[in-house]
Formats: structure tokens, C-alpha cells, sequence
């Protein structure tokens, strides 16, 4: 038992002691998935720390009290001040009993879990309605008297029975199921949103509660009041304020130490909650993490060794609620609303390799979590991993050659490409074919009979005709759908796919050496790409196979798919009205041939009770068998380039993000991060160059961009990290602009006028095909 004023945890030794025990619920907890759990040795509170190492929790509020003392008026609401309470005792220890053991998402759950249930305690009869509240405070406002205020909040947040009391729907119900929290959801918003407008005193009260809450010595499996308890005082606003950390943080390090069966529960009720207060709670996560990784008043908290736990403890809080997103169609926020670009400016790289060497145990690393790292980190950790592999594939080259005592030469530390571009597609599959071991080294592409140099510009090139020519139509690797602007892989056999592998390694290269490509593949392309996300040992497993679902289909073809959803609600007799059985038919160069969705589907009708099968197995039918061995080699060339843990840390819209960059052009964003050489922005020329730009279809400013970088796509980081650059070109005004995609460079002429200018810019950037050295 912990006494008053002791240790907040017992001695991280004692933690080992409970492994026989814990051994014993090995089997049960296998059965329901985790929640990617913090490390054993940097969540400190989240298991056993050593005697005294932390102060303890009356000592951090003492502290900050005392930082707060003097502060004026009680009775109105000014800057929250957290009570000083007397003979607070330290939070119970909790032990970390949520381990991961394997990637399982949480909603492979059944929807019911078979836990034993502790009995409820009978709860106090509260009969406050929501009206009868709003009553209280407006009387309150007008009157000066707080009282009968002061007195609902005291009362309702001193315990966990009490905020069951209070918000609980019907306190005769047991709220078991995860449907259905048994939450008065608009009490508790009007209870919040009038708490931060009430007088210090009331707020004070509150968290008075709060702590008197979370100090309770829990025995024994949680019930589901204390679970709702928990969702509401999530919610609680007070949470935004640095000087309530100290409390929030035990708050969410109880949360995160409950068993992955509250955790499911939890998750099914969060994903109830309102987008708005759904936010809220995410970016108070967010927040709490920011601010204890860089703190504005470093005073205000206390010293990071003694409360390593509050970040992971936090950050597992955060995973239950991007669980709760994922479960929703469509999710409750985007997906980039979890990121925190905090963590772009910790150190990535030791994150990554802590993760790699650790995996999801032992040691916390924000990689356990990817859902909170940025896009634009995400793309640091992959640039730096690629550039180690290159360096370390160029060491080895070099060192094999030494060996053999032969002369070193620079060409073997690059993959060079040497190309005809009246043969672009052949020559690059010998190419990438017969330099199959030089993948990983950096790329160099020279173009027969041209005498331009490689320090970028070439490559980019390369990469835009190649794809241009292997995705026309009348190439016959890909159709291209018109009402889904996105091309899709032929489904036509044939007897070598090695050309899918060719443009599964140009997309791999393009990731490994920072290009981005003008690719229109659907979502679902990557979501395929990353099934596995790492290659698998044997060979006979099947790659490039996803859980398709109507909603994919409808992102490639988007008529057939409505058409199946109008099948899927008919509600005449599907059979009689429809005649159709679990064939699919295809037109292959000009022949129909049939093909069963099951064995001797041809003979199975199609009924109201078996459509949603038949839907199911057409989808699959469609984006997975029908294209597997085009996609596979797909697959492999892609991951024999770009092979790497980092791509575990990727969502299929990150990996096309990286792919294709962004379409979305934002010109104004161009015009205030370009650079000048030779001009200043206020010169007449520039001022006439951004006026024609500004005023250019976006067709004329993808060709722009185009003729300037090599590329019409904007790059994960936005316009600023083009770094682009306008020179002045001393050369006759009668001649071009001339670029140097490499560089991102434009070398403009000093135009007299603005209609020469636009003129000139015009042709200029309408012809840019081939290089040439003056």
C-alpha cells in the first residue's frame, strides 16, 4: 500500500516479479489486437520506476501553486490556478500489461468481448437536467451567486461515481456494449462549455475532483463506469492549460495503462464523439506532446528524467483515437490532422534506427506510432535511409574492386543509365535489367548523342518521357479511364511482364532519388503496393493482394462500381430481374471470355441473399486476381529499389504523395520563395515575368514548371523546397528564356515589355524537349 506523500511507483525490479503473473493472461490477450504500446525503458510511469526517482505529485503541484499565488479575484474567471491541496497522496502505480506482439488492427475485434464484468456500484440519483444547468449558470452570471454552481461542479467531479451520477444516460443501465456509451453527450458539452466562463474557485474545485479521482486505489479489473469516467474527463478544456499538465499526465497514463479490452471499448465510444470535440481532444494530445518535447517556460513543468512516461503515455492515448478515426468511413478527420511537425525538428534518424533496432519493445520511439510523424519527416527519415544504403552499396563496389586489384573507377559508384531516345523504353529495360545490382546507387542517366551533363536535369527527364511513353494508350500496359482520370493495370495475359517490373522500378527509383513523377494511379494502387510492406522471404506467398472494398472500385471505375451499389440496394428480386450468375465477362484483343467469381459460378444465380458475396468476390475479381501477375512484377520491381523498414511508416496516400508530389499549383507561393541572381524582385522584368505567370492557365504553369525543374509536380514540401531561382541572362533580348532543370535555375533576358516577355516565355516553355551545352 502507498502512503501519503510516497514514491509514486515501486522499484522498476518489482516489475519483473509480476511476469509469471502476467503469463497466465499471455493467451487471453493475444485474442485482441494492440495498441502499438510505449517502450518498458523510457515510459518510466507506464511500468516501475526506481525508488525516489520521480518527485512526487503533491510536490509538482506545490510547486506550481506556488508559482500562481497571488493571483486576484476569485470570483471571476481569470487565469486557471490549480488548488493547493493537503495531504495529496502520490497516483497508484500501474504496471504496463498492454504489450505489442503483432501488427493487428483493432477492428479485427469482435464486436463483442467476452471479459467478466465487474459488478456496477449503485450510483447516487442526480436528476440536473441540461436546461436546468444552463438555468443555473445564466442566474449565476446575472446575480453574482456562484453557489448552487460552485456546488454542481464540487459535487460531480469529486469521484468517478459521481461523473457516472451525473452524465451517465440512464444510471440503471449498465451501458455494456460497445454501440452505445450511456453518455449524455450534450450535458457534458454544457457542463465543459461553461466551466472555462466560471469563477477560478469553480475551476479549482474541479480538478480538485479530478485528482481526488485519479487517486483512488483501483483493485481489480476497471468497470464500464470507470471507462466512461475516463471518455469524459478527457474531454475536460482545463487540459489546454500547461499549469493542469501535471494532472493530465497521470490522467493518460492511467488511460494507457488499461487492458487492451478497455482499450477497444474506449476506442468504439470515442469514435462517437462530435468532429468538433473529436479535434479538440487531438490537438490537446498534440499540444501536451509539443510542449513537453520543447517547453515555452521550462520552469513550468518538471525536469524531463522525471517524467519520461508523460510523452508515451500521451502518444498511446492519441493511438487509441487514430484507432477510432480508421474504424469510421468516412474518418472523423483527415488523417494529416494527427501529425505533429514538432517532431520534424527532433532528431529523426536516431527515432528510425531506435525503432529498428528495438521494434515496438523496449525502448519507445515515435516510429512505433507513424501516424503522428509528418509527411515532410517521413520523406527526411526515407532520404537519409536511401542515401545510407547508396553510400553504403557504392563502399562495397569500391572495396570489391580493390580487392581485385583493379583500378577504381567514379562511373561504378552511380547506376548509370545510358539510353537512345528513339529506343527509350527497350534501351532502359536492358539497362535496369542488366545493372539489376546497381539499383541502389545513385542515379546518372546520359542520353546517346547528346552532350548534356547529369547533375539532375537529365534524370528528370528520363523519368517524364519514359512514363509519358509507357502509359500512352496505345502501349497497352495500362487503361486509362476517363470518368476516373487515373490509369489501371491491362488486364490482358501475356508472356512477359518484365516491362510491369520496368515501371514498378522507375517508381521505386523515383522514391530513392527524390524525383516525383506525373503518375495517375487510384489510392488503391498503393494501398496494394504496400500489401506487404516488406518483402516476404518465401517467394510463394502471394504480394500485391489487399482487402478491396466497392469504395476502391468506385476510384477506378466509378459507373461500374455505382452500378453494383444500385445492385447491392435493389429492392426488387435480384435474380428474376437481373439473370446474372458469378461469371464476369472481359473482351480480350476483341474476344469475350468468361471467367467465375467460384467454383462453377457459371451455374450459381445471383440472389438477394448471396449479392453482397457476388459484389465482393467482382471487386476482387477486378483489382486483385485479374491483374495479379502484372501487379506482382509491379511489386517486385518497386520493392527491389526501394526496399526499406521506412516504407512501414507510410500510409498508401503517403507513398503516392511521395510518388507523384502534389497536382495542386500555388503560384503566389512560388513567387515569394524564388531567388534572384542578377535581379531584384522590384525590377521591372521579374515584376512583368510574375504578372504574365500569375495570369497563366494552370495547363501554361505545369508546362512552366516543367521547362524550369524537369517536372510538373509541386514536391512533398511544397513550393519552397524547389528552391527555384531566376537569373538574368545577359544574352539578346531576341532569344528564349533558357532553363537548367537541375539547378531549378530560368535564365530570363531583360525583356523591355511585358507582351514580349509573355510572347517568348510562351514558346519557350511550349518546346522544351532535349538538352544541349553551349
Amino acid at each position: 500500500e502507498l502512503s501519503q506523500g510516497s514514491a509514486a511507483a515501486p522499484s522498476a525490479e518489482e516489475g519483473g516479479e509480476d511476469e509469471e503473473e502476467e503469463g497466465e493472461k499471455e493467451k487471453e490477450r493475444e485474442k485482441l489486437p494492440p495498441i502499438p504500446s510505449a517502450s518498458n525503458a523510457a515510459a518510466g510511469g507506464l511500468e516501475r520506476a526506481a525508488k525516489n526517482q520521480f518527485s512526487t505529485f503533491s510536490s509538482f503541484i506545490t510547486t506550481i501553486n506556488q508559482k500562481k499565488e497571488g493571483i486576484g479575484n476569485r470570483n471571476s474567471p481569470t487565469q486557471l490556478v490549480i488548488p493547493n491541496i493537503k495531504n495529496v497522496r502520490d497516483l497508484p502505480p500501474i504496471c504496463l500489461d498492454v504489450r505489442q506482439k503483432q501488427r493487428i488492427p483493432i477492428d479485427t475485434l469482435p464486436q463483442e468481448l467476452k471479459a467478466p464484468i465487474p459488478p456496477e456500484p449503485s450510483l447516487p440519483i442526480r436528476t440536473k437536467t441540461v436546461k436546468d444547468f444552463q438555468d443555473d449558470v445564466e442566474k449565476a452570471k446575472s446575480s453574482g451567486d456562484w453557489k448552487p454552481v460552485h456546488d454542481f461542479y464540487s459535487t460531480t467531479f469529486d469521484s468517478f461515481l459521481e461523473i457516472n451520477a451525473a452524465f451517465k444516460k440512464d444510471t440503471n443501465s449498465p451501458f455494456n456494449t460497445i454501440e452505445d456509451s450511456g453518455i449524455d453527450a450534450n450535458f457534458v458539452n454544457a457542463v465543459y462549455d461553461a466551466l472555462l466562463n466560471t469563477p477560478q474557485d469553480v475551476q479549482k474545485s474541479v480538478l480538485k475532483g479530478i485528482i481526488n479521482g485519479l487517486l483512488q486505489e483501483w483493485k481489480g479489473p476497471r468497470t464500464k463506469d470507470d471507462l466512461r469516467a475516463y471518455c469524459i474527463l478527457l474531454q475536460n478544456p482545463q487540459f489546454s492549460n500547461t499549469s493542469t499538465y501535471v494532472i493530465y499526465a497521470h490522467l493518460l497514463r492511467q488511460i494507457a495503462a488499461l487492458t487492451e479490452a478497455d482499450h477497444h471499448f474506449l476506442v468504439h465510444w470515442s469514435k462517437k464523439i462530435s468532429q468538433k470535440r473529436f479535434k479538440q481532444l487531438v490537438d490537446r494530445l498534440l499540444q501536451f506532446i509539443s510542449l513537453r518535447l520543447f517547453p515555452a517556460k521550462p520552469e513550468e513543468f518538471p525536469p524531463m528524467v522525471k517524467c519520461t512516461w508523460w510523452i508515451p503515455s500521451a502518444t498511446k492515448v492519441l493511438a487509441l483515437f487514430n484507432a477510432a478515426n480508421s474504424l469510421v468511413s468516412p474518418p472523423v478527420i483527415s488523417y494529416v490532422d494527427f501529425y505533429n511537425s514538432t517532431l520534424d525538428h527532433i532528431d529523426l534518424m536516431e527515432e528510425y534506427h531506435n525503432w529498428q533496432c528495438y521494434g515496438n519493445s523496449h525502448r519507445f520511439s515515435f516510429c512505433q506510432y507513424p501516424f503522428i510523424i509528418s509527411i515532410a519527416a517521413k520523406k527526411v527519415i526515407i532520404q537519409r535511409d536511401s542515401e545510407q544504403q547508396m553510400i553504403s552499396i557504392a563502399r562495397q563496389s569500391l572495396v570489391d574492386k580493390v580487392s581485385r586489384r583493379q583500378k577504381p573507377d567514379m562511373n561504378m559508384l552511380f547506376l548509370n543509365v545510358k539510353v537512345r531516345r528513339t529506343h527509350l523504353v527497350s534501351d532502359s529495360l536492358d539497362e535496369l535489367a542488366r545493372k539489376r545490382a546497381d539499383l541502389k546507387k545513385k542515379l546518372k542517366v546520359t542520353f546517346v548523342g547528346e552532350a548534356g551533363l547529369d547533375m539532375g536535369g537529365l534524370t528528370k527527364e528520363w523519368f517524364l518521357l519514359l512514363i509519358r511513353q509507357i502509359f500512352h494508350p496505345d502501349y497497352g500496359m495500362f487503361t486509362y479511364h476517363k470518368d476516373s482520370h487515373c490509369h489501371w493495370f491491362s488486364s490482358f495475359k501475356c508472356d512477359n511482364y518484365s516491362e510491369f517490373r520496368l515501371v514498378g522500378a522507375l517508381m521505386g527509383l523515383a522514391v530513392y532519388n527524390s524525383i516525383t513523377l506525373d503518375i495517375r494511379f487510384p489510392l488503391c494502387c498503393y494501398k496494394k503496393l504496400l500489401s506487404p510492406p516488406i518483402v516476404p522471404c518465401d517467394h510463394n506467398t502471394l504480394v500485391g493482394i489487399s482487402g478491396v472494398t466497392l469504395d476502391d472500385l468506385f476510384q477506378v471505375m466509378p459507373e461500374l462500381a455505382h452500378g453494383l451499389s444500385e445492385l447491392l440496394s435493389y429492392e426488387g428480386n435480384v435474380e428474376e430481374d437481373f439473370y446474372s450468375t458469378f461469371q464476369v465477362f472481359q473482351e480480350e484483343f476483341g474476344v469475350i471470355k468468361s471467367y467465375n467469381l467460384k467454383p462453377n459460378g457459371d451455374k450459381i444465380p445471383v440472389t438477394n441473399q448471396n449479392r453482397k458475396e457476388y459484389v465482393q468476390l467482382y471487386v476482387d475479381f477486378l483489382l486483385n486476381k485479374s491483374i495479379y501477375k502484372q501487379f506482382a512484377a509491379f511489386y517486385y520491381g518497386f520493392h527491389s529499389v526501394c526496399a526499406s523498414y521506412a516504407l512501414l511508416l507510410l500510409r498508401p496516400e503517403e507513398v503516392e504523395i511521395l510518388v507523384c508530389g502534389s497536382p495542386e499549383l500555388d503560384m503566389s507561393a512560388l513567387q515569394r520563395s524564388t531567388q534572384y541572381e542578377g535581379y531584384q524582385k522590384t525590377d521591372l522584368t521579374i515584376r512583368y515575368f510574375w504578372d504574365v505567370v500569375l495570369e497563366f492557365s494552370l495547363d501554361l504553369q505545369k508546362k512552366l514548371l516543367h521547362f524550369a525543374t524537369g517536372s510538373d509536380r509541386v514536391p512533398v514540401g511544397g513550393m519552397a523546397d524547389l528552391n527555384f531561382k531566376i537569373s538574368k541572362s545577359e544574352t539578346s533580348t531576341n532569344w528564349l528564356p533558357v532553363a537548367h532543370t537541375c539547378f531549378n535555375q530560368l535564365c530570363l533576358p531583360p525583356y523591355k515589355n511585358k507582351k514580349e516577355l509573355k510572347q517568348k516565355l510562351i514558346i519557350g516553355i511550349s518546346n522544351a524537349e532535349g538538352f544541349g551545352l553551349e
